[in-house]
């Protein structure tokens, strides 16, 4: 079987579906299943050092990158427009990963026209939170093409039950496919060479720290995480060594909002603020910590939170996160409502009580090694594509 997967963008900055879409085609190929990946060269403001309009391989998978001609958030490509027009009919199946950009409405109409099968990932985007985001410019690019999108697709891949329900106000329900991500086991070598070594967290070296790990954006509620944990630790002198640590990049502004925030709450010595960082100097970052932190308005699958309970850190997540009641059920950390009185409670027990980070970080191990490991996902992807090349449709 042949698969293509469409993203707008696949640079680090962008968090999550970026890891996403590479973690399942490397699993996919693990398993016999051809899978190529077609997408831009954006990079935020700049572009990715990679050729364009050839295949490559990329970080072990077939990639076709294409210029990103204009517009950051549209990522708009012509070229990848022609190429998808003239290339989708060699593929069985097209995975659609993301809505409203330009690469997802192309790749649709390209696979509609061929009369190729396929799915889309909206990656949250049709939650009722992401919609009431800039629900002018959303309520444009579903009449331009991402409403047709989505109806002419042969399956929706939701990613949580919740994601799934989110789409009931949509009438999409009857095409919704309920399969999580995966989390790679923590490499061993890297584990190796980055123990008792944190490089990019060198203001907390040595000392007990809480982790946000991912893209900075309104949605994740780091304001709400800045504001509990100055409450926390000003209430307890037991957590003075404690620091949080802030890895990601975003846009300037809101960064500094959040840095300003830190020295209003008294608190700016204790929060620092990374940047982006990746490789070895993410893993150090998530072995390092001792609760990683996620108080998010909404998330459809948190890819740090898994990958934290991967390597035994307990996560403190907010409460309506789609795989919050997951994790509560499996005991593998704590989830409150996003706001600073009750995300701090919950902050607080976790930072308080060693002998609860070590009982829910091993919960949290044992949760993603029998439910969220890339083989599982890959099995129930290939199964999902196997019904649709048949039946073309679940």
């Amino acid at each position: 079987m042949n698969v293509l997967h469409v993203i707008p963008a696949v640079a680090e900055r962008y968090g999550g579906p970026s890891r996403a879409v590479f973690g399942m085609c490397r699993a996919l190929a693990d398993i016999g299943v051809k899978a190529e990946i077609a997408t831009t060269d954006a990079d935020g403001e700049g572009r990715l050092a990679v050729p364009v309009g050839e295949p490559t391989e990329y970080r072990g998978v077939p990639v076709v990158f294409f210029r990103r001609q204009f517009s950051e958030s549209l990522k708009y490509s012509r070229t990848l427009h022609l190429w998808l027009f003239g290339h989708v009919h060699r593929f069985d199946v097209v995975h659609i990963h993301a809505v409203y950009s330009h690469a997802p409405l192309a790749a649709a109409a390209a696979a509609r026209f061929r009369g190729v099968p396929y799915i889309v990932r909206p990656l949250g985007s049709l939650s009722h939170w992401a919609l009431r985001h800039k629900p002018f410019r959303k309520r444009i690019a579903w009449h331009l093409g991402a409403g047709r999108m989505l109806a002419g697709a042969s399956a929706i891949h939701c990613t949580s039950a919740a994601e799934a329900r989110d789409l009931q106000t949509l009438g999409l329900t009857n095409k919704t496919l309920v399969i999580p991500l995966g989390v790679a086991a923590p490499d061993a070598q890297v584990a190796s060479e980055t123990e008792n070594e944190l490089p990019a967290c060198d203001g907390a070296r040595g000392q007990l720290y809480v982790l946000a790990l991912g893209r900075i954006h309104p949605k994740k509620a780091l304001d709400v995480l800045i504001r509990a944990f100055a409450q926390t630790v000003k209430k307890s002198t037991k957590l003075d060594g404690w620091r949080l640590v802030i890895a990601g990049a975003g846009e300037p502004e809101y960064v500094s909002h959040l840095e300003q925030l830190a020295g209003s709450c008294q608190c700016a010595d204790r929060v620092r603020f990374t940047g982006w960082i990746s490789g070895a100097h993410r893993e150090s970052a998530l072995r390092g910590a001792a609760v990683l932190a996620m108080p998010s308005h909404q998330e459809n699958f948190g890819f740090a939170a898994f990958e934290a309970m991967a390597r035994g850190v307990p996560v403190v997540v907010g409460a309506a996160t789609d795989f919050a009641a997951e994790i509560v059920a499996a005991d593998a950390g704590w989830a409150a409502e996003p706001d600073e009185q009750r995300f701090g409670a919950v902050l607080a027990e976790a930072m308080q009580h060693e002998s609860e980070r070590v009982r829910r970080g091993a919960a949290g191990r044992r949760l993603v090694q029998q439910h969220f490991t890339w083989e599982h996902v890959a099995r129930q992807m290939e199964a999902a594509y196997a019904r649709i090349v048949t039946d073309g449709r679940l």
